[in-house]
């Protein structure tokens, strides 16, 4: 007999907390692929465009966004097989490809359990299904899937899971899965898993001023909690004043632009799908977006600086020999913090930081061998520390 597995991570400080790796420790690859599952950041234009934007010519210009902020894929969200059409997704697929951008398609995981309108439906439910869809998006050069409303945790619910990234594997397809469980283990057992919501996540944004009102603290207790677990696909980095497409309207953003770019390092996911929009690129400076160009989604080691739940979190990834290092301030008033960064000692770095208002200001300098650093961080601000 089998039985299900608990773990529980206990520390004497908050360190080996947000460190932990006991959730992919403890399983075993359950699929081999000699197939490699590309990672990477994704423009997304439902986030902040709605299912208004799931059409053509709108899809055409977050291809173009992802093109010029050199993202790996764009993100097409449902309704695309009414609005968009297989014949017109070929010509996106294709058109995306001479951008060098992959095209991600959105899924509704259906079945009885699933009374969402959102389509399209009935493709990902039954292994018949979803072989004669999967072998089309082989076909056309489609990268991956995000998959979407299911039902609970059932054994049913979780078997189709694994049947899913399973069948995903063989067709070359990484998977994303949304309104779904909290992930254990699965970037170890399937090569092809990549994130997963299982948050509160960015949609609430959009749909709530009053979480938009909290997010600063809510952003730095996800790092201590969920993120700890596993990847989190939240869907951050917004940099409109209000998130709708004409910006007249809608939840009116409380963070300050280095708080949004410090989520890129703070919050972990393999797939990495940005809140931007096409008129930050005029609006915003440069700086901004030569930093999302080149931030990475998966990392070689982490480390957790300082932080408390609700308050303020720093953290510190490497990739290669490029440290990142980033802090978000969770309170509503400013904040100094004087932090040990050893990994940086005698490096020149680039820093992004709070300037006037919500606006980001810019900088260079070496760090001393001393690695001691004093951070000032506005209300609801931010600093990114990147090795250059």
């Amino acid at each position: 007999m089998q039985t299900s597995w608990k773990t529980i991570a206990l520390g004497n400080t908050l360190k080996p907390i947000v460190e932990s790796t006991a959730a992919t420790d403890v399983v075993k690859p359950l699929v081999t692929s000699a197939k490699i599952f590309p990672t990477g950041r994704a423009t997304w234009s439902w986030i902040v465009w709605q299912d208004g934007s799931c059409n053509y010519n709108d899809q055409v210009t977050y291809i173009d966004l992802a093109a010029a902020l050199k993202c790996e894929f764009v993100l097409i969200d449902a309704f695309w097989d009414a609005n968009i059409g297989k014949e017109k997704m070929v010509d996106l697929v294709n058109y995306a490809k001479s951008k060098n951008v992959g095209i991600l398609l959105w899924y509704n995981s259906n079945g009885n359990w699933n009374g969402t309108q959102q389509t399209p439906k009935d493709k990902m439910d039954t292994h018949d299904a979803r072989v004669k869809e999967m072998e089309w998006l082989q076909q056309i050069g489609v990268k991956g899937l995000k998959i979407d409303f299911f039902g609970g945790d059932k054994q049913a619910t979780m078997k189709l899971y694994q049947d899913i990234l399973t069948d995903a594997a063989t067709y070359g397809l990484n998977v994303n899965f949304h309104g779904t469980t909290l992930p254990r283990g699965w970037e170890r057992m399937y090569p092809n898993y990549v994130t997963s919501e299982a948050v509160l996540a960015s949609e609430n944004l959009y749909f709530q001023q009053a979480f938009s009102d909290r997010y600063p603290s809510t952003a730095t207790i996800y790092p201590f909690t969920r993120n700890a677990v596993a990847s989190m696909d939240f869907g951050p980095v917004f940099l409109n004043s209000r998130l709708s497409r004409t910006q007249t309207k809608g939840s009116i953003r409380r963070t300050t632009d280095a708080f949004e770019m410090a989520t890129a390092v703070v919050f972990f996911s393999a797939v990495q799908h940005w809140g931007l929009t096409p008129d930050n690129l005029k609006d915003k400076p440069a700086f901004l977006f030569d930093y999302i160009k080149t931030v990475p989604t998966t990392w070689d080691e982490t480390r957790f600086i300082d932080g408390y739940p609700g308050k303020y979190c720093v953290i510190a990834r490497r990739k290669g020999t490029r440290w990142y290092v980033a802090a978000i301030n969770g309170e509503n008033s400013n904040k100094v913090i004087e932090v040990t960064l050893p990994m940086l000692a005698g490096k020149m770095v680039n820093i992004i930081q709070d300037g006037q208002g919500i606006d980001a200001a810019y900088n260079t300098k070496k760090i001393t061998q001393n690695t001691k650093y004093t951070m000032t961080l506005s209300a609801n601000g931010g600093t990114v520390i990147y090795t250059q």
